[in-house]
């Protein structure tokens, strides 16, 4: 490409000979600044007023204005998979016209009726996608967009706009630019506190014209579709099925089809009705579920999306939630944040943007202000790699600064790449190994319905030469047995299993929002119960996060402190008052420089308070200034001030720095940070803070020394402890200096970050968090190991750690830059012992994560920062600051404290276990209905003469509802108590099924097929009950045979609703009642169990196949069933390990039965059917291609032709290789809790 094309911003001819005011340049503003001739940087005047304000009301000069890069080459667009922002600055050779023209499809943006502003939203949307400056000079620029969007650049929008009654056109916004001031609506500027109060109808205009900064939630799926969703299903279609054509072979032969007169009228049709009715019933249930856990999903998700942003409004900076962004607000940029809306770059320090996630350009994007951009243009000096344009979705690496909103909601970039993401709820892991075991049970399941269908068909086909009934009649006979055989599997299919998790992680993610974990990725829930480490930042987490100065040296010779921090008898400690009235006017400037110039937080409103914002290491020290030396509003302090350059806080480096004009025209660099690494770097010290002179001398050894214990008395007293430094230049940038690639008029901070002149330290008390020392005991009596990962130093974080009880005797403390130079096998071997990690970076976090991951340990870590997002991502369970975390950790993280809380993740683990604990208990339950209903129906039926199983279809379906929906619901509601931590955590490879839990299960199933048997075929005799005259002879209230029948059902059901409370408990303890009295909804769901199974024996009548038992059957039914909580106490008494000896001899036996039936039977069974059914698929795949082709037109026959001469055909000894014996059997692991 040649240079000509490269340099299409530059000369754009169309722009050079239009004089029409609508579309001609903006006029070159008379007090711009411009580059001399010698190349360096002429300086801004400060502002004469205080309300041209740029991060909190000053102005903060830009450095963009000093652009030299001769780079004209242009960023290409990176593929993606979405449709992602060009990031090439396509067509700014266009024309004015040109450039605001729609594109296809979003003419509608381009119109509005009413509208009071310049610009519509498809015009504002032409500034991105791609970036244009042809489009963003055809605006007017950033005067035009302040003009046209009825804003004002440093006040904001007032907060009292409603309505607007002024309307500005197109010609009037852009006609500004011509304007050296703000032409643009003037927005008072409030002196008091600016309330977040509802005004009606607040930016009702704005949100008419431009939308509110919402995406629209994803269309809900309707109630009846769920109720669908339950229902397709194809077992309970044959069913279904099934069930209609008995109904109608049952209401032929009850109008009279065979019918002879004085037989009693048929009930047969009421099965058919009856199990109609039951899945009717599970469906609506289903579906009810499914209904309600969608709901509950879809308001986490919007918690999940919404935080707090800083916006100006009224000449103030205040919090509002993300949603109530709009545009032409003004928003605060500081590193870590994810940019909520689409805009323009007001003013601003070194702000550099990661627009990956919306671009797919991986480089970091450097931003110009707006004015900046627009001066170079106006000059034709404007390059391609110029960037005003602030994305949404974007993240700030580094830099600070302010921008004007132009589109929110879904007109913006990011909303309309999310709106084409919208996912539906993540299928958790658990979940997923649950719904294989759920088809494996399955398989065993249809596996004895098919063997049982089989055995009774030939029964029935055998028979048929002496069957003498009806044909209808023997149409419904042969249905009884294709109904049974189908509700066996209906039963034996555990579709309950991940319902189970889905219940348990809705409940937990619901009551864990409560208490302040908002779960953003469902899989951490269940992973953090797990959690077998727990690395924990220091400052907020542990600790309150309040800071409070409460004590400092000023040079190396005044000490000051509370009166509470000063020892009896301690003479040369001053208190706060008179320490700082010992300082010269000079010295009280140069200490008020230091803080308030070489800051990012700012004055803003909290709950209605004025209060300073941002890091709480900065608003401390703030507040002293503003306590002890006078400070007055911070926005006019700053306002005095012009800043050259400003270094943003670097974790490697522990500092910040930031670089002033003084009014005798020399430079100030101001330099804060760790106060170990502030001393180490200073070489001089001020002689004496009382003198105005400031008499700096080279820094002795013995005052480094006196120095260094000072901070280290500090430290041990768990004191955060700041140094301050500073150093002047005569010109800036200094000669001896590199500046920056990309921007000549800032420096390397390395190669002036010496020769420092050291001006004080102060120690910042930041207090334990009430509770910690107890939530750390908690997690290590639980097996979870607690470490200490901080930037402070090693002497500061012992001694919090201490405190805390992180620190343990033979526990190992070690400081970042001795941990990143231990080789592999040395941290294998520290690891285990590492209590805390002091000094580290973010770079030692992750590696410690990532280290004590390959150990194999679930890892949990917290952390607030940017740098922090790599940790968290590595990390199994990531934690995110809600309160101090930035935006860039939080969507790196998998859960958000809301409190910044270390107990709240102690609450996470307990609710984790929770999760784990109700799907295991409901497991324990599932698996025993599943083998004793299987077995006692394929039992019943076979033996039966009728081949009638004694638990009918509909029965089977009650039982279903049971164990499938109501006792998922019951089991995964169970809250987590104290005594849920006394326990280790589960390995990451333990099995579903512990040794207890077989134990429990197999033992259950022993006594319920005991019982029921027993019943079964015994009961006749023991209760003295005529059965031999069948269920046809006597009436149904009359019949013992069905009075039999109903006892057996009856007695199985409530043998289930006792276990139910047997399955409360996972381990060997007896009280099975524990904390049941705060589960209303077990107590509900039991009590609903209960009802409808007196119901149902009282009036279930001909539907169920049962009659009304009296008091002395319910007393036998509920005597029979009662026993299973004692027998449940027996198995518990028997401990694990001897169980896992039985069970292991019990496979062993398994496995010496089943290879050779499955090698001499099952294999040439299955290798006989492969034989026979090749053919035939293939000679009906044959029949089905040569319809289709025949059907198809010539360019389909062409397509079909072609694929099938592309499409690759497998190896045939692959095709003829059997399965392996080992892949049929489900992976079992004993695992014992003794």
């Amino acid at each position: 490409m040649s240079n000509t094309n490269n340099k299409r911003l530059l000369t754009p001819p169309s722009m050079t000979v239009v004089t029409d005011c609508s579309s001609a340049p903006e006029a070159q503003e008379e007090n711009r600044p411009r580059s001399s001739s010698n190349g360096t940087l002429p300086f801004l005047l400060a502002p004469s007023s205080p309300t041209n304000a740029s991060l909190d009301g000053e102005t903060l000069r830009s450095r963009a204005s000093s652009f030299r890069s001769q780079a004209d080459t242009t960023r290409l667009r990176a593929l993606s998979d979405v449709g992602t922002i060009k990031t090439r600055y396509e067509g700014d050779d266009l024309t004015p016209e040109e450039a605001l023209l729609p594109d296809k499809n979003n003419e509608d943006d381009f119109v509005v009726d009413n509208n009071p502003f310049a610009y519509t939203p498809g015009q504002l949307n032409k500034l991105l996608n791609p970036k244009s400056l042809a489009a963003y000079k055809a605006l007017g620029g950033i005067r035009g967009l302040e003009n046209g969007l009825q804003t004002d650049l440093h006040a904001g929008l007032s907060v009292d706009e409603t309505t607007l009654q002024n309307k500005v056109s197109f010609d009037d916004a852009t006609a500004a630019a011509k304007k050296p001031a703000s032409s643009g609506r003037i927005v008072p500027r409030e002196e008091g506190l600016i309330t977040q109060h509802n005004v009606s109808g607040q930016y009702a205009d704005r949100h008419r014209v431009f939308k509110d900064n919402r995406l629209p939630v994803k269309k809900p799926v309707s109630i009846w579709r769920l109720f669908w969703n339950a229902y397709n299903d194809r077992i309970l279609m044959l069913l279904t099925g099934a069930a209609i054509i008995s109904l109608a072979l049952g209401i032929y032969e009850a109008v009279g089809g065979g019918r002879q007169p004085g037989d009693p009228p048929s009930v047969d049709w009421v099965e058919g009705l009856a199990i109609i009715i039951a899945i009717v019933l599970v469906v609506i249930v289903t579906g009810l579920n499914d209904y309600r856990r969608d709901r509950q999903f879809t308001k986490l998700n919007a918690k999940k999306d919404d935080r707090q942003v800083k916006v100006i409004r009224s000449g103030k900076t205040i919090m509002i939630s993300v949603y109530d962004v709009t545009v032409g607000d003004v928003l605060h940029l500081e590193s870590g944040d994810s940019i909520p809306a689409d805009g323009v770059l007001v003013n601003g320090h070194g702000v550099t943007c990661d627009e990956s996630s919306a671009t797919g350009e991986s480089d970091a994007m450097k931003k110009m202000t707006g004015k900046d951009v627009w001066n170079h243009l106006q000059d034709d000096t404007a390059t391609n790699k110029m960037d005003p344009f602030i994305i949404s979705g974007a993240k700030v690496l580094e830099g600070v600064g302010t921008f004007v909103v132009t589109s929110v909601g879904v007109n913006s970039s990011h909303g309309k790449i999310m709106m084409s993401l919208q996912d539906d709820v993540e299928e958790t892991p658990l979940q997923v190994k649950l719904a294989k075991l759920a088809n494996w049970i399955g398989y065993i399941g249809s596996s004895a319905a098919a063997l049982l269908f089989f055995v009774l068909l030939i029964r029935f086909l055998a028979g048929l030469s002496t069957n003498e009934n009806t044909p209808a009649k023997k149409g419904s006979q042969f249905l009884d047995i294709l109904i049974v055989a189908v509700t066996i599997i209906v039963v034996a299919v555990p579709e309950g299993l991940p319902l189970s998790v889905t219940l348990a992680l809705s409940f937990a993610t619901k009551r864990m929002f409560k208490e302040n974990n908002l779960v953003r990725h469902l899989r951490a829930c269940e992973t953090m119960g797990n959690a077998t480490t727990i690395c924990s930042d220091k400052t907020g987490t542990l600790t309150q996060n309040k800071m409070t100065v409460v004590a400092g040296t000023l040079g190396t010779s005044v000490s000051f402190a509370h009166e509470a921090q000063i020892k009896a008898g301690d003479e040369k400690t001053l208190t706060f008052p008179s320490g700082f009235g010992k300082l010269s006017v000079a010295a009280k400037n140069l200490l008020l420089q230091s803080i308030a110039m070489n800051s990012t937080a700012f004055e803003g409103e909290e709950d209605g308070q004025n209060t300073f914002i941002g890091s709480k290491t900065e608003t401390a020290l703030l507040t002293m200034a503003k306590e002890q030396l006078g400070m007055g509003p911070l926005a006019e302090e700053r306002a005095g001030a012009e800043t050259a350059q400003l270094i943003p806080f670097d974790s490697n480096r522990k500092c910040m720095g930031t670089v002033i004009r003084l009014v005798n025209g020399n430079y100030r660099l101001l330099v804060k940070g760790a106060a170990e690494i502030m001393l180490a770097k200073a070489t001089r010290e001020l002689v004496d803070v009382s003198d105005d002179t400031l008499n700096n001398d080279f820094l002795s050894e013995s005052s480094k020394k006196k120095m260094e214990r000072t901070i280290t008395y500090y430290a041990k007293q768990s004191l955060r402890t700041i140094g301050m430094l500073y150093r002047d230049f005569a010109q800036w940038p200094p000669i001896e200096a590199r500046a920056l690639a990309d921007d000549k008029s800032a420096v390397e901070f390395d190669d002036i970050f010496d020769d420092m002149t050291f001006l004080g330290v102060v120690a910042i008390q930041d207090p334990l968090r009430e509770g910690v020392p107890r939530a750390v005991k908690q997690c290590q009596l639980a097996g979870i190991k607690v470490r200490m990962v901080t930037g402070d130093n090693v002497t500061t974080a012992t001694a919090i750690a201490t405190q805390c009880g992180i620190k343990t005797k033979d526990g190992v403390v070690m400081e970042g830059p001795k941990f990143r130079q231990l080789s592999d096998h040395e941290l294998d071997r520290v690891l285990p012992h590492l209590d805390v990690l002091a000094r580290s970076s973010p770079e030692d976090k992750r590696m410690l994560v990532a280290r004590l991951k390959h150990l194999g340990e679930t890892v949990a870590v917290t952390g607030d920062g940017t740098n922090d997002a790599p940790a968290l991502k590595t990390a199994d369970i990531g934690f995110s600051m809600g309160i101090a975390g930035t935006e860039v950790a939080k969507e790196a993280s998998s859960i958000i404290l809301m409190d910044d809380n270390f107990r709240s993740i102690v609450k996470a683990i307990m609710w984790g276990r929770s999760v784990n604990d109700a799907v295991s208990k409901f497991l324990q339950f599932q698996i025993t209905v599943n083998i004793t209903a299987v077995l006692v129906a394929f039992v019943s039926a076979v033996y039966s003469p009728e081949m009638h199983s004694v638990l009918s279809a509909v029965q089977l379906l009650w039982v279903n509802l049971i164990m499938d929906t109501f006792a998922a619901l019951a089991l995964a509601t169970d809250a987590p108590t104290d005594a849920i931590l006394d326990r280790p955590p589960a390995p990451k490879r333990a099995a579903l099924i512990t040794t207890n839990m077989w134990k429990m299960i197999i033992g259950q199933s022993m006594y319920q097929l005991i019982v029921t048997f027993v019943i079964y075929f015994a009961g006749a005799s023991i209760f003295s009950y005529d059965v031999s005259q069948g269920r046809e002879a006597l009436p149904r209230d009359e019949n013992q045979l069905i009075q039999l029948d109903t006892i057996v059902f009856n007695t199985f059901v409530w043998m289930q609703i006792f276990n139910e409370f047997n399955s409360r408990r996972l381990d060997n303890r007896l009280n099975i009642f524990e904390g049941v009295h705060r589960n209303w909804f077990f107590i509900g769901i039991n009590c609903i169990m209960v009802g409808g199974q007196i119901m149902i024996i009282f009036v279930g009548g001909v539907a169920f196949q049962i009659t009304a038992l009296d008091s002395t059957q319910w007393a036998i039914s509920i005597l029979c069933a009662l026993p299973c909580l004692l027998w449940a106490i027996v198995l518990r008494c028997i401990p694990d390990r001897y169980a896992a000896i039985v069970f292991h001899w019990a496979d062993v036996a398994w496995l010496a039965f089943y290879k050779p039936l499955y090698r001499f039977l099952l294999q040439p069974i299955g290798h006989s059917i492969r034989i026979v059914w090749r053919p035939i698929a293939r000679a009906a795949s044959r029949v089905i291609n040569r319809t289709t082709h025949k059907n198809a037109g010539p360019e389909e026959k062409q397509t079909v032709d072609e694929e099938a001469a592309a499409a690759p055909k497998a190896p045939e000894k692959f095709a003829e290789k059997p399965s392996a014996p080992a892949n049929n059997l489900p992976p079992i692991t004993l695992t014992t809790m003794d």
